[in-house]
């Protein structure tokens, strides 16, 4: 893909699109937002990680990188395919529009899709072709990450270090014989990569015939409870028992005075050294071919990141550790050529990430709802940053502009009063215009501050854990002035995209 244009699109997360299901799928509601973001001349939608979640539902939180989320496949593109009959559907409950009910769609939708591949087995024939295509192209994480998912059903959903030793040490006879043990289960969930992988690329070469680019998101850390972490011991700090010596995290500041434990394991860079950061190479080759382009979380750790002994019960007693982002970024734009690569470089941020995120030209992020709580030298601020950035009104991690407007400290009120001409009740557009308006080579709305939806709409608020990653968007929202003003905006500072023909 050549360098990015300037440019602007939409942040909706696959589970916040409209459908009778329960959650947003890679089905028709899919299809018909890609048509809404090339109607209003956008380039981009934003989406959040698309695996497979457990705990929490956090997209963050993942048993594996590379695997896609079952919840995200179209039950009716199933029909149309002859793998579920149109009936097996009638009995599915009815569910909230307004939120994902995590709990019965994971539920209902698995019962679901292990009847689909009885009727794949039964008609094998009429798919083998594609589907020995694909697991010649994925069996180097898709065996792991299947036998990781059926030995999990089987041992009460137990984390891989809790396993009988030789499968949590991986012994080849272990793992030969538990392919073997769980063939039927191991089969299941490589067909559900399968039917989703097939979707996926199905939508997303739609959408980049109709000149909309998916931009990902690429999580720097992993689960403990992970195919990856379990089929690659060696590159994370851990014990000999699998345990976490250290965890990932940010130090004490303004917002936190304990700072934020993640309780994620930390790589061993020197490991991945020797490796020759094989499994991140893959990784980012892997989303490369998901995605048009990525959005790198937690930049910043890629320079140093803060490492906190796995004991702690916060993240006041870590300190920072250097990692090896300059060698693994050299290795891949030798590979590539271009990175089309986004960091979100948000939080304590050194001269040295930034000279990192700088060699590589790579853009960085601006976040509208943190320009205003200082003075005129706010790095968030338009007049304080070039083109080489994305700039957004918020983050999925943000309130809603809304949201934020009605809870804005004194200083922040005072600010933006000072800094916008237009009226209190109009000011949410004003700041989707300012970020149109900048000379930022990006910018990104989040679906919900172009809806003019209030906090009781937003996506996730960090440090809690309920009430998360739950909002669903519903077509009644999306109106013709919404539609207007978004092609007005994306005319007027010069971010419509002319594609070849």
């Amino acid at each position: 893909m050549k360098e990015l244009e300037r440019s602007s699109g939409v942040l909706l997360h696959l589970s916040s699109l409209p459908n009778k299901y329960g959650v947003g799928t890679l089905g028709k509601d899919a299809y018909e937002f890609v048509d809404f973001l090339a109607e209003t001349k956008q380039r981009l939608w934003q989406i959040l990680p698309i695996g497979p979640t457990g705990y929490g539902n956090s997209p963050y939180q993942s048993y594996s990188v590379f695997a896609g989320n079952l919840l995200f496949i179209s039950l009716e593109r199933l029909t149309d395919e002859g793998l579920l009959a149109e009936e097996d559907l009638l009995g599915f409950p009815e569910l909230s529009e307004k939120k994902v009910e995590y709990d019965t769609v994971v539920v209902e939708k698995t019962a679901l899709l292990r009847k689909a591949y009885e009727a794949f087995s039964e008609n094998f024939d009429d798919w083998k072709e594609d589907y020995y295509t694909f697991l010649g192209e994925h069996s180097w994480w898709l065996t792991d990450y299947a036998l990781f998912r059926a030995l999990k059903n089987n041992d009460e959903d137990l984390c891989w270090n809790e396993w009988d030793d030789e499968l949590r040490k991986r012994q080849s006879h272990a793992v030969d014989v538990a392919l073997l043990e769980s063939d039927g289960e191991v089969n299941f969930h490589r067909f559900v990569q399968f039917i989703f992988f097939r979707q996926w690329f199905q939508l997303k070469n739609y959408a980049n015939s109709k000149g909309i680019l998916i931009f990902g998101d690429l999580p720097l850390y992993v689960s403990l409870d992970s195919s990856d972490v379990w089929g690659n011991q060696d590159i994370f700090m851990l014990n000999d028992k699998g345990e976490m010596t250290h965890v990932g995290g940010v130090p004490p500041d303004y917002f936190s005075e304990t700072g934020q434990y993640w309780g994620c394991p930390i790589f061993n860079w020197d490991r991945l050294a020797e490796r020759q950061y094989d499994w991140w190479a893959a990784r980012i080759h892997f989303n490369l071919r998901m995605f048009d382009l990525v959005r790198i979380d937690h930049f910043r750790g890629l320079e140093s990141f803060w490492s906190i002994p796995a004991s702690e019960e916060n993240a006041i007693n870590g300190e920072w550790w250097p990692a090896k982002g300059f060698e693994m970024l050299s290795l891949l734009k030798s590979q590539l050529g271009y990175l089309p690569v986004i960091a979100e470089d948000l939080g304590i941020i050194t001269p040295e990430v930034e000279a990192l995120r700088d060699a590589f030209e790579l853009p960085g992020m601006k976040v509208l709802q943190f320009a205003y709580a200082s003075d005129a030298t706010n790095v968030n601020l338009p007049h304080n940053y070039g083109q080489n950035f994305a700039v957004y009104t918020g983050t999925h991690d943000n309130d809603t502009t809304l949201g934020w407007l009605k809870t804005a400290t004194k200083e922040e009120r005072k600010n933006l009063k000072s800094y916008f001409t237009a009226g209190w009740n109009i000011l949410h557009r004003s700041l989707l215009e300012t970020a149109w308006a900048s000379v930022a080579k990006i910018a990104i709305v989040p679906m919900q501050d172009l809806l003019e939806l209030d906090g009781k709409h937003r996506m996730n608020t960090p440090g809690t854990v309920k009430n998360n990653w739950e909002w669903r968007m519903e077509w009644r929202m999306l109106k013709k002035t919404h539609k207007d003003f978004l092609v007005d905006l994306t005319e007027k500072y010069n971010r419509v995209v002319k594609l070849d023909e």
